[in-house]
């Protein structure tokens, strides 16, 4: 006999096609009729996930939360994936996602006593391939999917063991069939859940109940498992769980396949659809990670002065913290970070992440500032700098010491009293006097220095950028306002083009965008040159795209080995999708790496589009490297002729494959303006380390701040 785990569960999208708010009435209505359906039969069994629906029905209804307590203490309330909520499982960061399970385990483990050992992400689009080996990281060895099915992603079997790379561990990984709720039961479903299970494994798992805004095991389903406990031949169903699944089919464990690699892709569109958001968690991220780091700092810094005057007492690191990761780890929801729920709820989200964001910088620059106190007297104006990263920073830092009106006369030197060469930059603030200042910067890992100015004139500043109206150029490396020369390397000329966009929300059914045609380029007018070097020479652009305007500044730095390219645009199609096509120098190898998840990934450059991470480094015949960091860009796709950076969408909000029908209220999605960062480089040397270095420096800049005893006379 071949057995059917019958798994009673309900699927419930926090943020879909409703706000918050009613996602916690369907919780609440849910798991009240989870338990009465428990209570009326004593055979069945339900399984229930992520924390955050827990700790809402906690505080909401404290009734229901003890029935259901005492559910899972008699074992018939299965307690599943332990994370915060269902996440997008590739577009969190490493930090990121590992926030999301451990929020999730501590709650677990403090409101039930237990962390359970299997992941569970039944509706997530596509699955990165470091999650095996986070997961491990977190005691858990299991794990449940869904998407991509079959027939985006083949496999040979359901039940396989699964590995990022051959030399991870594994987790033993089940995909679910057809649907993770089926609110019918027949024959079919059955031979279905039946399909593609390894020879000599006689058991598998057919997910049931009422989804995606709850419901659960409804009473005419249970009824069907109840007169039908062998629908087929040689078939049996069991009310199950799925730890109890997976507890009989690992002793086969060697029978059972094994898969490597990510696991991709369900829907494309989910990683360049609704961008404000994205950005906003991405921001948040960094903006945590380096308010920790920044604490961590501080608090070093301190332990070992001797200087009364820092012996305040206060936390470094305040409790708001994890509430702010709360609030990123709740907007991880695979719905919510891909862009496809109704533009109604996506407002309050958003003031979550910027809330975030504010709460990480307060607490960031409050850690810089307790250092002030620990600091010698000295009479002279100083710059105080934090590396709050875990990556040394070499580059270039921007800062406006305040000056009180004066004018720019001063010698920057460093803790040994070496002067430092700056360059003055045109301040945000046309009329201001008080300079903005660039100069080049060394610091290790999490690290502070203190940095004088010195009323005395500036050392000469000598340096290989230059500028004029029509063009900047360095040794070896010039550039316009459409390209980057690096010499022999190469050019890199990169394209703006508009093609149509005949997707849903999600571009179902799709892997790829088509080349073309293009509907419209930039067009850009004469460049200006607002900084002309010698440590920095800036280009500016401006011109048309489509029915909106493009803003670009190009940057070279004195003997930096990289052009960095920032764009503004205004962006305002209807059913367009806008790309920056990089033709490449040379023909590229079939192969490239790009930056996932907690690290890179490689992939062919066959035209699939793909979510990226940070950067990605493309190798050409030639034996040159083209590399790019780009951390405000989530999806590209590559060839060997050319590479496609995915930066902005226009389908209708939430719209939903077949439906193409106009609807008076439809919104389009990301009009307005967005901001883009890229860094390119071009040589025979590059390595990835060195660009998720230069990553790490545009995520968390140097903090800078003034130190002043007293003010002038």
């Amino acid at each position: 006999m071949k057995t059917v785990h019958v798994i009673f569960n309900a699927h419930i999208d926090p943020v879909w096609l409703w706000p918050w708010q009613s996602a916690v009435d369907a919780a609440i209505a849910t798991c009240r009729s989870a338990c009465d359906r428990l209570d009326d039969f004593p055979d069945l069994r339900f399984t229930k996930g992520e924390a955050w629906t827990y700790r809402e029905i906690e505080r909401l209804d404290p009734a229901l939360f003890k029935r259901i307590c005492r559910h899972v203490e008699a074992g018939r309330w299965e307690l599943i994936g332990g994370w915060w909520i269902q996440p997008d499982c590739n577009f969190p960061g490493g930090i990121g996602i590992r926030k999301q399970i451990e929020l999730g385990q501590a709650y677990f483990r403090k409101t039930f006593g237990t962390v359970p050992r299997i992941g569970y992400n039944v509706d997530s689009f596509g699955h990165a391939a470091a999650l095996p080996r986070i997961m491990r990281e977190f005691g858990q060895d299991r794990y449940i999917m869904m998407r991509p099915q079959q027939h985006e992603h083949p496999l040979a079997s359901r039940l396989f063991h699964w590995r990022g790379e051959k030399k991870d561990p594994s987790v033993l990984t089940f995909r679910i069939s057809q649907s993770y709720c089926l609110g019918w039961l027949n024959d079919g479903n059955v031979q279905a859940a039946l399909s593609r299970i390894p020879e000599g494994i006689d058991h598998t798992m057919l997910f049931a109940g009422l989804g995606d805004h709850g419901g659960g095991p409804a009473e005419y389903l249970v009824k069907w498992c109840l007169e039908h406990p062998e629908p087929c031949p040689g078939v049996r169903l069991e009310f199950s769980t799925v730890s109890r699944y997976f507890d009989i089919v690992e002793r086969q464990t060697k029978i059972i396949p094994e898969v490597t690699g990510e696991l991709q892709m369900h829907a494309v569109g989910c990683y360049s659809v609704h961008r404000p958001l994205k950005v906003a968690v991405r921001d948040a991220e960094r903006a945590l990670t380096q308010a920790e780091m920044a604490g961590k700092v501080a608090q070093t810094f301190l332990s070992v002065s001797k200087n009364p005057l820092s012996q305040t007492g206060m936390s470094v690191l305040p409790s708001s913290l994890e509430t702010a990761w709360e609030n990123v780890c709740f907007n991880h929801f695979h719905d919510t970070l891909g862009g496809t729920c109704i533009p109604s709820a996506f407002p309050v989200l958003e003031g979550q992440l910027h809330g975030a964001i504010a709460a990480a910088d307060t607490i960031m620059h409050h850690a810089l500032r307790r250092c002030y106190p620990a600091l010698k007297p000295c009479k002279d104006q100083r710059l105080m700098l934090m590396n709050a990263s875990p990556q040394p920073f070499d580059g270039f830092v921007e800062v406006e010491p305040w000056r009180d009106w004066r004018s720019d006369t001063f010698d920057l030197v460093d803790e040994k009293g070496k002067s430092i060469p700056w360059q003055r930059m045109q301040h945000e603030a046309g009329f201001v006097a008080s300079p903005r200042i660039l100069f080049r910067l060394k610091m290790k890992r999490a690290a502070l220095r203190e940095l004088r100015l010195v009323e005395r004139a500036p050392v000469a500043v000598t340096g290989t950028a230059r500028a004029t109206a029509t063009g900047i150029g360095t040794t070896g490396i010039s550039c316009d306002g459409t390209r980057a020369d690096f010499g022999a390397a190469g050019t890199i000329a990169p394209i703006l083009d508009i093609t149509e966009d005949g997707t849903d929300t999600w571009s179902h059914g799709v892997d790829r965008y088509p080349e073309g045609p293009v509907v419209a380029s930039a067009q850009w007018h004469a460049p200006c040159a607002p900084d002309t070097g010698p440590l920095m020479a800036a280009l500016l652009s401006e011109g048309t795209l489509g029915g909106g305007t493009v803003h670009s500044e190009w940057r070279l730095y004195d003997r930096a080995p990289y052009a960095d390219l920032t764009l503004r645009i205004h962006w305002s199609e209807r059913r367009k999708l806008l790309k920056l096509r990089i033709p490449f120098p040379t023909e590229a190898v079939a192969e490239r790496c790009d930056g996932t998840m907690d690290g890179t990934t490689p992939r062919p450059n066959d035209g699939r589009e793909v979510p990226v991470q940070q950067c990605t480094l493309i190798p050409l015949k030639d034996g040159t490297k083209l590399g790019i960091v780009m951390p405000d860009v989530f999806a590209m796709d590559a060839t060997r002729d050319r590479l496609r950076l995915t930066l902005l969408r226009s389908p209708v909000m939430a719209n939903h494959e077949p439906h193409r029908a106009h609807t008076p209220r439809e919104i389009y999605a990301d009009h307005g303006v967005h901001a883009f960062r890229f860094r390119f480089f071009l040589s025979r040397t590059l390595t990835l380390p060195l660009l998720f270095q230069h990553a790490a420096m545009m995520n968390a800049p140097v903090l800078t701040g003034d130190v002043t005893y007293g003010m002038t006379k």
